[in-house]
Formats: C-alpha cells, structure tokens, sequence
C-alpha cells in the first residue's frame, strides 16, 4: 500500500505537522475519498501585522494630503493628523489580537483549520479549544518531505508487521490442523485396537466353548462305551459257559454303522491355509459358521509381507478355481466349500 506525494503532503497540512502517526492515520481513514490525491488547497495567510501596515499607510497618505491641502489650516491639520494615529494605534492593538490558530487547551497544540481540530478531537479525545494569537509555523518544503519519508517508512513498517502477523496465524492455523489429524488417527487407531481386542475375546470365548463342547462329547462317548461294556459283561455272566449263540445277539448295533457313515459329517472349525502375495504361508482355525469377511480381516491384521492394514484383499481358491466376490464375504465357510480345511490365495 502506498500513497502519492499530494496525499501526503495533504495529510501534513490537515493534521497541522502534528507528527508521522497522525498524518498515517489520517491517510488511512480518508484513503477512500474521492479528493484524497489532489494538490493541498494554498490558503492566503493574512495577517493582523500586514493589515495594520496597509491602514497606517493609508492613514499616513490621506494625513499627507490633508496637511498639503490645507496649509493655512496647520491646526485643522495637525488635529487629523492626531486623530489618524490614534485610529492606527487602535486599528494595530486589535490586528495584534486577532485569532491566528486554534489551541488544543489540553495539550498546548496549535491548529490552522477547523478540519485540523476535528482530526485531533477524534485522535486524542480532546474537547477542550480555544482561539489563540500565536501563529503556528508553516513547514519548510525539507520538512515537508521529512514527514512525508517518515509516514512511507511508518507505513512499511506497519505492512511488514500485518504481513509477519498473518504468517503467524497461518502457522497457527496449520499446527491445530496438523494437531486434528493425530488425534483423529489416534482415536480410529484406539477403536481398530478395541475392535480387535473384541475379536480376540470372541474367538477366545468360542474356543472355549468349543473346547468344552468337546469335552462333554468324550464324556458322554466314554459313558456310553462303559455302559455297553457294562452291558455286555452282565450277559455273559448270566448265560454262563451253557451256550455260545447269546453273545451274538448284540450284533444289531453294528447294522446301524452303515447308516451313519453315510451321513455328512457335521464340522464346527475349518483350518485354512492363507499363502500372501510374497509367498508366505499363514495358517489359523476359525469357526464354520463364521463369515469369509471375518477371514480377511484376521488377514489384514495379522499379516506380516510389510503391507499395510487397509491394504484391499482379494480371496481365491487354486483347487477349484473359484474368485471370492463381495457377495461371497458375507456367506459362511462352510456354505463356501471351505470346512474342514482350505486352501486360501491373497491378492491386491
């Protein structure tokens, strides 16, 4: 931002030479108006001293002719001729009187114009003024472009620190973006880890269930194997050593075996075999009810190759040839063809 010479100069005579600060402000209170870069109006200073010389002149002349006009009236004459300077003295003591500025009554400065007093009263707060004699001293043309130096300088300096005092806050405002993206990062890595650890407790618990599932299972197979021991013990006992035939009579139970082997047997895990992209084999159980999303989700978290975890996945299978597609991530493993155990290839 910059101003011409004209304005400047404007700025100086309006605020009187009252210093670099109060013409920089008067610039930037007026910059818009329309009149800002016109020459500063020259006005004619009169003063009460050059009034008075003009009468005494005027006086002195018109006594003059009167004392050469009336030579045989040298009393008539000498009587005007008093009269005149008394006129001057009266005329000079009031010129001497006039009002040449305006003073600011609390802080002594003096002001050409009313604008002047206006810009000052608005500045400082002043409300105090007064007419007083004392002429104030016009700037030299140095002067003038001393103030004017002075006020492109303050300028400057007040662009230099609005510009130092936007980069600050440009900064600022980087740092508390900069400052939201760690703490959202941080809070969506704090729910994946509370994510997993859920998965991890699930899985734990359905281990365990499975466990004992199993555990009631050899249990009742261990009573169910003791009992027909039982059984077929108490039979023998009572037949005795008389006949051979009766021991055959529990041959019924067998018939049922082909029945059962026909059966699809019914699996609760799968084991499957994951081969990442580098080659790298990974090997987990998981429950045959869960979903194919479950799978590539241990995947994504548990992989090692250097991948990272939002890395997309694709699943297939080599024997048969078949590509798992997102229809297929909500069906069950074992709907999938994927119990009790399998073959997994991943993908990008």
């Amino acid at each position: 931002m910059g101003f011409t010479e004209n304005s400047a100069k404007k700025a100086i005579s309006v605020t009187g030479g009252g210093g670099v600060e109060q013409a920089m402000e008067w610039l930037l209170a007026h910059s818009d108006d329309p009149g800002i870069n016109d020459p500063p109006a020259v006005e004619p200073q009169a003063t009460g001293q050059d009034t008075t010389e003009d009468e005494r002149g005027g006086k002195e002349g018109e006594g003059s002719s009167k004392e050469g006009e009336g030579s045989s009236k040298e009393g008539e004459g000498s009587s005007k001729e008093g009269e005149g300077s008394s006129k001057e003295g009266e005329e000079g003591q009031e010129g001497e009187d006039a009002a040449k500025s305006i003073k600011c009554d609390d802080c002594g400065k003096l002001f050409k114009t009313s604008e002047e007093v206006e810009f000052h009263a608005v500045k400082s707060g002043h409300s105090n003024f007064s007419e007083s004699t004392e002429e104030k001293k016009a700037l030299t043309e140095e002067e003038k472009l001393q103030k004017k130096r002075e006020l492109e300088s303050k300028i400057k300096q007040r662009r230099k620190e609005r510009e130092m005092q936007e980069e600050q806050e440009a900064r600022e405002r980087e740092k508390k973006r900069i400052q939201m993206g760690q703490q959202i990062a941080e809070r969506k890595r704090a729910m994946q880890e509370l994510e997993m650890k859920k998965i991890a407790e699930e899985r734990k618990k359905e281990k365990l269930e499975d466990k004992m599932a199993r555990e009631r299972v050899k249990e009742q197979i261990e009573r169910d194997r003791q009992a027909r021991k039982e059984m077929f013990g108490g039979n023998k006992s009572e037949a005795g050593a008389t006949t051979s035939a009766p021991p055959a009579k529990p041959v019924p139970p067998p018939t049922a075996a082909p029945t059962t082997t026909t059966q699809k047997k019914e699996y609760s895990t799968t084991r499957l075999q994951i081969r990442l992209p580098s080659g790298t084999p990974m090997v987990q159980e998981f429950k045959a009810k869960e979903a194919l999303s479950a799978v590539r989700l241990w995947i994504s978290l548990n992989r090692q190759d250097g991948e990272p975890a939002d890395e997309p996945v694709k699943l297939s299978m080599s024997f048969p040839r078949k590509l798992f597609s997102e229809e297929d991530m909500d069906k069950p493993l074992d709907a999938l063809g994927l119990v009790p155990s399998a073959v997994l290839m991943v993908s990008k």
